[in-house]
């Protein structure tokens, strides 16, 4: 398609510049000159030109396809609730959460494991909330390839639901797992209200 393109331009190009008369010679200051003959007598010239357009034609197509893999890596989002399933610990063991009720899921998030993975180099922001009775206490942490970033911890006091939230923006590259872990003996409720949630998304790639 692109060489018929550019062999199309290259047929103006040279008709534009040297057109004919009925099939004759045209006449000009006095002298004969055949248009056949001019034509051949620039191919060079004309080549060059289809050289040219080639080339420009080349980078226009190299920079639209950057420009398509910058666009797709930059939708980046996900946003989740555990659901409803009532209260989740507690356990003898830390655990890693499941965020299952999945709102929007770009890709990146594995609603089975609960684990984020980085598509690109880039500053990504997460949030996270949990609501629990408060007759047990609920600890999470947001981590990033097993080191915690940021954390909340609400202590059992009494016989009341509690909510906490927290985030962070991160600087992530390609692969990096971000995650929520629920402490050892401490519990996290949800229901069909939504209150215990899990969201993050790309600010910009690096």
């Amino acid at each position: 398609m692109k060489t018929a393109v550019l062999t199309l331009c290259l047929f103006f190009l040279c008709a534009a510049a040297f057109p004919q008369v009925d099939g004759q010679a045209s006449e000009s200051e006095g002298s004969l000159v055949e248009t056949p003959q001019l034509c051949a007598g620039t191919n060079e010239q004309l080549f060059l030109i289809l050289r040219q357009l080639e080339s420009k034609l080349n980078n226009a197509e190299k920079q639209l396809a950057d420009l398509k893999s910058s666009i797709q890596g930059s939708r980046v989002a996900f946003g989740a609730s555990i659901g409803n399933v009532g209260n989740t610990g507690p356990m003898s063991a830390e655990i890693t959460l499941t965020y299952k009720n999945v709102y929007f899921n770009s890709g990146s998030y594995n609603p089975a494991t609960g684990i984020f993975t980085a598509p690109v180099r880039g500053v990504y922001y997460f949030s996270f909330s949990g609501h629990n009775l408060s007759t047990r206490p609920m600890g999470l942490r947001l981590m990033k390839n097993g080191e915690q970033m940021v954390t909340v911890y609400n202590h059992a006091a009494g016989n009341r639901y509690e909510s906490a939230t927290n985030g962070m923006t991160l600087q992530l590259a390609a692969g990096d797992q971000v995650y929520m872990r629920l402490r050892p003996d401490t519990w996290i409720f949800d229901n069909n209200n939504n209150h215990s949630t899990f969201i993050g998304h790309l600010l910009f790639p690096l």
